[in-house]
């Protein structure tokens, strides 16, 4: 008699039975449907915080070229400046952001820049998930420095 370790008989019975993977599939619908809510939730949050660390980034980028410059840039400048040297860039020592995705939040939309009217006060502004000004929520307008 011959007898081969390691091999198993398999019988007809062996396996899972329909009902049973429907079962099991059953238990995990019912725990994704329980648990997605919540971390699509999350994820909103997530992403606000991480907006409002970026748009701090941008505004201290902007710091960083009054510093070199003398000034802040100019409304038409806009944000792109802190990417390319201006045409009276003598003083300037950047780019202040590493990219042009630096200046986009979260959600795709860009950061936008305004200049005060005296020149000494702006503002780097986030408009949330939305894109609208003054929303609620997760499309709350995100600014740095704080509104003045």
């Amino acid at each position: 008699m011959r007898r081969h370790f390691g091999q198993r008989r398999i019988d007809a019975d062996a396996g899972y039975t329909l009902t049973e993977i429907l079962v099991v599939m059953a238990i995990i619908g019912m725990l994704a449907a329980a648990l997605t809510p919540g971390l699509v939730g999350q994820l909103g949050r997530s992403r606000a915080k991480t907006a409002q660390v970026q748009v701090e980034t941008v505004a201290a980028a902007v710091e960083m070229f009054r510093s070199d410059m003398g000034r802040y840039p100019t409304q038409s400048e806009g944000l792109q400046v802190l990417m390319s040297q201006p045409t009276d860039g003598e003083g300037w020592v950047g780019p202040y952001v590493k990219s042009a995705k630096a200046l986009t939040d979260p959600w795709g939309k860009p950061i936008e820049y305004k200049m005060g009217e005296d020149g000494r006060n702006y503002a780097v502004i986030s408009l949330g998930a939305d894109g609208q000004a003054d929303g609620q929520g997760l499309n709350r307008d995100l600014s740095a420095p704080a509104a003045r």
